[in-house]
């Protein structure tokens, strides 16, 4: 195994522990550096994002806007509340200090023997682990997604999961026969990696946003059919880009609410129009709506008025790249990696050290999740970039 001798006897990591009382706890830990086996590498941790799949785990569900401090053997804290309801649904969890980050970028410092680890020695890498807030981590080379020569591990940090997302939605549009897509959260990260994605491969995409200025936003970047919900023109504005589209595909982060109700009702109104004649089953277009988002943690509601044809689902990552299989995945992996910093670029509204991580008035902040504001967490700096 190839190891410097420069390295630290203990790293710091954040975990999150939800107990009986109510209450998740976010924390600063301490623990030994981890040793690395035959087939693994070691990775000094640059940078990890925050993506919304990362807080259900953070903070179990709890109501971030009440985030308080606390204090753990030393080391700071935050704490959250957590319904009854939220702690039941997660009583696996309860008392364990779980890791938590799900994708992270870095440098591998070091490997063990095998090739695949020494061929990553070195290089920076993307990596999917579930446990990046921490200044090093132990992974298996597959977990790995090494860039060229130069690339900052802040570019790198978000290699896989909303790059994969996007990828794969228009993969999962094609597979199921469709030929154009919407997409609820335009102007996120994810939203904007899947308009360059569709605009590269001449995929006919609806992007749907949530103010005046992300429509300025996308349209600025080439998108053609951008629709805002707050506008009064929404319903309207959102039929006329499906009949200009043909979009019968919806992937849905929002969740909660009418919106997923809405893309079938306004689906099946463009599909009628083209039927010719009139059915009391409504059209045979099938329409479908994946949601893999809970931006809204409301009930999803359904008003029914879109005929028999239709599809309401969740949609998930790894599913779909097991799916997909090996040959696919590795495919959409080295195109991401070849793209890094221009399809798949992302843009980040605040860095955090892993103390900032656990601040309550930014943990309120990052916790919102509000477009343009993404948060970056750098384990291995001490103060706010």
């Amino acid at each position: 195994m190839s190891t410097p001798s420069d390295l630290p006897d203990t790293v710091l990591e954040l975990r999150s522990t939800l107990t009986d009382d109510g209450v998740v706890t976010l924390a600063l830990h301490e623990s030994e550096m981890p040793s690395v086996g035959d087939d693994q590498v070691l990775i000094r941790v640059e940078a990890a994002p925050i993506n919304p799949s990362d807080l259900g785990m953070l903070f179990g569900m709890g109501d971030i806007a009440k985030a308080a401090p606390a204090g753990t053997g030393g080391h700071p804290a935050v704490s959250v509340p957590v319904t009854a309801a939220a702690a039941a649904a997660q009583a696996g969890r309860l008392g364990k200090p779980m890791p938590v980050g799900n994708e992270g970028g870095g440098t591998v410092v070091a490997a063990g023997a095998s090739p695949q680890a020494q061929a990553l020695l070195g290089r920076t890498v993307g990596f999917l682990s579930g446990n990046a807030y921490g200044q090093y981590r132990v992974v298996h080379p597959s977990q790995c997604l090494a860039m060229a020569e130069g690339t900052d591990p802040a570019d790198a940090a978000a290699a896989f999961v909303n790059p994969l997302t996007a990828l794969g939605m228009v993969e999962t549009m094609r597979a199921e026969g469709h030929t154009a897509l919407i997409h609820t959260v335009g102007a996120s990260n994810l939203g904007l990696m899947l308009n360059r994605i569709c605009l590269d491969d001449g995929v006919a995409l609806v992007n749907i946003v949530r103010k005046p200025e992300h429509v300025e936003l996308l349209k600025g970047q080439g998108a053609q059919h951008v629709v805002d919900s707050s506008a009064d023109s929404f319903i309207d504005d959102l039929t006329d880009a499906l009949r200009a589209t043909g979009a019968t595909i919806a992937f849905d982060a929002i969740g909660g609410g009418d919106l997923a109700s809405t893309l079938l009702s306004r689906m099946e109104k463009v599909a009628g129009e083209q039927a010719g004649e009139f059915s009391r089953y409504g059209s045979d277009t099938h329409k479908q709506v994946y949601i893999y988002g809970g931006l809204d943690r409301s009930p999803t509601t359904l008003r029914r008025d879109f005929g028999m044809s239709w599809g309401l689902g969740g949609w998930l990552l790894t599913p779909f790249l097991v799916k997909a299989g090996q040959e696919k995945a590795d495919r959409l992996r080295q195109r991401v990696a070849a793209e890094i910093t221009t399809t798949f670029a992302s843009s980040y509204g605040t860095r955090l050290s892993l103390t900032e991580a656990v601040d309550p008035d930014l943990v309120r902040r990052y916790g919102r999740m509000a477009t343009g504001d993404k948060a970056l967490v750098t384990p291995n700096a001490n103060a706010n970039a």
